[in-house]
């Protein structure tokens, strides 16, 4: 019995966790996020930020195979972990005290600022940022965010707009202002969830993945500059350790 024991243990992963998401049983380990679960340069993520990225998915029970969760790696910049659209809504939804939600933009004519409903900006006017209230049950008044949009919109380095920020910028104002609302009102079930939109991030895959069907992702570096490998059996230090363990 005893050799037995010993075996289970050695078989077991030490970086694997499992979590609940939901009604399903969500298994993570840094194998499994460097080959299915990062976007862009899968080689080039760092031990720490697939550890912070597991935990962030684990304490919020977020789903990152029904895209609730992204790990978002480009060259040596640090990586970009954003929530889904559909898990933020969820979540909402899931909490027993909220009861709803209104969001607008900010809109000057010349003269006036307008907190108008809806994304409707006229072409005379001048989109500068966006609002949301969020109703609290037990409040007496709805938990309020407002933005400027110049704070948020994605630029390139030329100084031109990229992805929906160029096309859209009145709906993704509005979301921003929507989701910082739902932070400062529920900030436990929506501690360390940021958006796509705050996190200026465009583009993301949004069907599931399955990774029975699904093939890892080949590397995504240059030859010349070979990232260090990492397996399930890749050491952490012990801060590392203790999260993992937590």
């Amino acid at each position: 019995m005893a050799i037995k024991n010993q075996l289970a243990q050695a078989k077991k992963n030490p970086m694997e966790i499992v979590f609940k998401a939901g009604e399903e049983d969500v298994k993570l380990s840094p194998s499994i996020v460097k080959n299915y679960l990062v976007s862009g340069d899968a080689e080039r993520v760092t031990t720490q930020e697939v550890v912070m990225f597991m935990n962030l998915c684990k304490f919020q029970h977020l789903n990152p195979f029904l895209r609730e969760a992204y790990l978002i790696k480009y060259g040596s910049q640090p990586a970009t972990m954003v929530t889904g659209k559909a898990a933020f809504e969820k979540r909402a939804a899931r909490c027993s005290a909220y009861a709803g939600f209104e969001a607008g933009v900010v809109v000057y004519d010349g003269e006036h600022l307008d907190y108008r409903p809806g994304a409707l900006v006229l072409p005379s006017e001048q989109l500068v940022g966006g609002w949301a209230d969020v109703f609290v049950k037990g409040y007496e008044r709805p938990i309020r965010a407002v933005v400027s949009l110049e704070e948020y919109i994605g630029r390139k380095k030329d100084g031109s707009v990229n992805g929906q920020w160029a096309s859209k910028p009145a709906t993704m104002i509005r979301k921003v202002a929507k989701i910082q609302a739902l932070r400062e009102a529920f900030p436990e079930d929506f501690q360390g969830m940021y958006s796509a939109e705050e996190m200026n991030v465009s583009d993301l895959p949004e069907v599931p993945i399955d990774v029975h069907t699904e093939a890892p992702k080949p590397a995504e570096i240059p030859a010349e500059q070979p990232a260090e490998p990492m397996t399930d059996s890749t050491p952490i230090d012990a801060d590392l350790a203790d999260i993992m363990e937590g």
